[in-house]
């Protein structure tokens, strides 16, 4: 249920920089999420659909990428891409293991329209 207070500030940021930008309505919004972040997608497409309308953004596309988690063991430094779940390092075995990337969540870009008066 944290996807519902996630997409609320995804849109508060979108509106605000639309806003700024004199921005007639919101296009596209481009969402960064690490493969281990507990968010769901389909959840903030549907909290999205829900909770913009009525506003600048209503009817924008959400554009999801997925970053990888890569870990880095810190017994050998061996770095590593996980397929699926958390595992030892391959090259050693070892749990002893540092996050390097994976866990990411932000709101990359967005894209906006102005009114032809405002260009």
């Amino acid at each position: 249920m944290h996807e519902l207070s996630v997409t609320e500030s995804l849109i508060n940021i979108a509106v605000k920089h639309a806003q700024q930008a004199n921005a007639s309505r919101v296009t596209d919004i481009y969402v960064v999420i690490g493969a281990l972040s507990s968010i769901v997608d389909d959840s903030i497409q549907f909290y999205w659909d829900l909770i913009s309308a009525g506003t600048v953004c209503e009817g924008a596309q959400l554009h999801f990428q997925r970053v990888p988690a890569r870990l880095k063991c810190l017994d050998c430094h061996n770095v590593y891409t996980l397929a699926k779940e958390m595992t030892p390092c391959p090259a050693c075995g070892s749990a002893h293991i540092h996050v390097e990337s994976g866990e990411e969540f932000w709101l990359d870009s967005i894209e906006i329209e102005k009114d032809q008066e405002q260009v």
